[in-house]
């Protein structure tokens, strides 16, 4: 059974493969995405990441679909004390932005869509520069201290705005952020490194990436000289398949893969889990038969030559 890792200081207890929730209510339908759930909670996954806006860009979605089908497959298995949900606030239509009123019926919108009377991790999904901090983390602690959420986080925050957010909450003795959610993976690691690793490392947070296969670059599916279809995948995953680094990246996992008899997405979610401050990449599976490759991260443990590897060819 693989082991669950602290998420930063605060009391969860997650897996080492957070799913994404993104694809359910789009790309995969309700029947398809209880059967995506369904097999990651036998593989002993508990960390399930969505937002209230997914998915608001489908012609006909109106955003919050994606919680709709993790609050009925919660409700018909009877699972949810099993299950660490995370959601996210800013970006729904008819719920923008971080004012504070915004952030308290943008939450009660999301537990009634999730069927729960509490969320396990809430998100700012992206940082609203022109709302003060003490605004924002004001609202957030109040649906603390009301036990509508249990733990905060942030995604898409500067250096600066997450060190301010911190000091804000210490100095006055307010909720505080336990995880940050960065864009960050072998391919783009300016994202995250540095400034803004700094803060949450200092601070004892806990990362948890997105992007984490680079739109499927990561995977080993797409090589140079090969088409890349859908518009999606080639702004994606296409980006990189003509750059020197993503070039040396491949053919690094390819060779660290070949040496485990492991997936190469399994190899770049395993270098991502062995960053410091990492406590479980973000990765979405479509259909079932995707799922394999993302949950063996669980039992994958690259050794200090092979992450060294990795780093050195994504410079």
């Amino acid at each position: 059974m693989t082991t669950l890792r602290p998420l930063g200081s605060s009391d969860l207890e997650v897996f080492p493969l957070s799913l994404g929730g993104n694809v359910f209510g789009w790309t995969a339908d309700e029947a398809t995405s209880f059967a995506v759930l369904d097999a990651y909670a036998a593989a002993g996954g508990n960390f399930v990441d969505t937002a209230d806006s997914y998915s608001a860009w489908i012609e006909g979605n109106s955003g919050g679909e994606s919680e709709t089908i993790i609050g009925k497959w919660v409700a018909s298995r009877g699972n949810r004390d099993d299950v660490v949900i995370a959601t996210k606030v800013s970006q729904h239509p008819e719920f923008k932005g971080l004012s504070a009123d915004n952030i308290k019926a943008a939450a009660e919108a999301s537990l009634k869509r999730l069927g729960t009377d509490h969320i396990d991790l809430y998100y700012t999904h992206f940082d609203q520069p022109d709302t003060p901090v003490e605004e924002i983390v004001g609202a957030l602690d109040e649906l603390v201290k009301a036990g509508k959420v249990r733990h905060i986080a942030a995604s898409n925050i500067s250096a600066a705005r997450l060190r301010e957010s911190l000091e804000f909450s210490d100095r006055e003795g307010l909720a505080r952020y336990v995880a940050i959610q960065p864009h960050y993976n072998l391919v783009s690691r300016d994202t995250y490194e540095g400034e803004l690793q700094a803060v949450v490392s200092q601070a004892g947070l806990a990362a948890v990436p997105y992007f984490a296969l680079a739109s499927g670059f990561l995977t080993g599916k797409y090589r140079p000289g090969t088409a890349v279809a859908g518009a999606r995948a080639a702004a994606g995953a296409g980006k990189h398949l003509d750059t020197d680094r993503g070039v040396k990246v491949l053919a690094a996992l390819d060779e660290v893969a070949a040496a485990h008899d492991a997936e190469v997405a399994t190899v770049a979610l395993a270098w991502l889990a062995a960053q410091p401050t990492v406590a479980a990449p973000i990765a979405s599976a479509r259909v079932v038969e995707q799922l394999p490759a993302l949950l063996a991260l669980g039992d994958l443990t690259l050794t200090e030559a092979e992450v060294r590897r990795l780093t050195e060819a994504s410079a």
